[in-house]
């Protein structure tokens, strides 16, 4: 609703409010992150064995950091950032209003959706018999029959039953920091790394359902980015991409973010019709309900199974994403 997100807009905690929260472990992959500060696994250790908490970090000064066994450089750099992060505030994910704004990042001037570039969707077959379908079906059959609301999760949380043998999970009201933003990420479908992120489309507002996105998927990008240079190393090239998805439970649209490139799946969404009439199982609204409900599915399916087995590799991600954008171009 609005007044909550006037409520989380007044609450977006500053960086160091999150900041001061970290362990030594999180503190590490933060700072990891932050490659102008050029530290090194001997620095690392340094705050290891000491144990140097967000908070320490905040509060240490140079002679702090001299005292530890740190070199005068790293130490000079560590101060100074943690002034930087003191000064910064972020921004709520739900202050996101204008869509011209965010797509201005991306060299596209415009307040509608029908500006965003077109991507292919991958698409992953659903059959009849698939349980997951079947119990997914009886979930919002069950919900027309009520005359209760049938919650839009379903679907996400029915995709990965319905696909590899991996585990995901799905977080709700899942809680995101980026360099510019932070909140809550109505559902975030996880493997080790962020894949999905969801918005509901609350207010039927869809170019500000598309901010908001769009917001939480550049901040899915750099935390997925920070926990990948704790592990694991590809030169420079940090290229990665993630799916989002807005929806209000009846219309559902798909977009492909990656740096600098935002795609949608769609010029018109994915839409799933509820009516009575689609409680007789026979009927034309009862098979176009199924239709359409197995045509959302799939994608979803489609979308988490490609993240899940693209591999690890930036080339190999690179040529993925510029294939499935390429295809709409020809």
């Amino acid at each position: 609703s609005a007044s909550s997100n006037v409520i989380e807009e007044k609450q977006a905690p500053t960086l160091a409010e999150l900041v001061r929260k970290y362990d030594t472990e999180k503190l590490i992959e933060f700072l990891r992150g932050e490659e102008d500060l050029q530290l090194d696994e001997d620095d690392f250790k340094i705050l290891r064995d000491e144990k140097i908490t967000g908070r320490d970090f905040l509060k240490a000064t140079k002679q702090d950091f001299r005292d530890y066994g740190m070199k005068g450089g790293p130490a000079s750099r560590l101060v100074d950032f943690a002034k930087e992060v003191k000064e910064k505030k972020l921004r709520a994910f739900s202050s996101y209003h204008s869509l011209r704004e965010v797509l201005l990042n991306y060299g596209l001037d415009s307040d509608g959706i029908e500006s965003i570039p077109l991507f292919t969707l991958p698409t992953y077959e659903i059959q009849d018999n698939d349980k997951h379908f079947t119990h997914c079906m009886a979930e919002i059959l069950k919900a027309c029959k009520t005359n209760t609301l049938w919650h839009y999760s379903t679907l996400p949380s029915t995709s990965y039953g319905t696909t590899l043998k991996k585990k995901f999970s799905m977080r709700p009201q899942y809680e995101i920091t980026g360099e510019k933003s932070t909140g809550r990420v109505d559902y975030a479908i996880k493997e080790t790394e962020d894949l999905i992120c969801i918005t509901e489309d609350k207010q039927h507002k869809v170019p500000m359902g598309y901010a908001q996105n769009i917001a939480q998927l550049e901040s899915s990008f750099e935390t997925n980015k920070k926990k990948r240079k704790a592990s694991e190393a590809f030169d420079d090239d940090d290229f990665d991409y993630l799916y989002g998805i807005v929806t209000t439970g009846r219309d559902w649209h798909f977009l492909l973010y990656s740096p600098n490139q935002i795609s949608q799946g769609s010029k018109l969404p994915y839409t799933i019709e509820f009516t009575e009439d689609a409680l007789k199982e026979e009927s034309e609204e009862h098979l176009a309900l199924r239709k359409s409900v197995k045509k959302v599915l799939g994608v979803i399916v489609a979308l988490l199974e490609d993240r899940a087995c693209v591999g690890k590799s930036p080339t190999t991600k690179r040529a993925r994403v510029e294939g499935y954008r390429a295809k709409k171009m020809m």
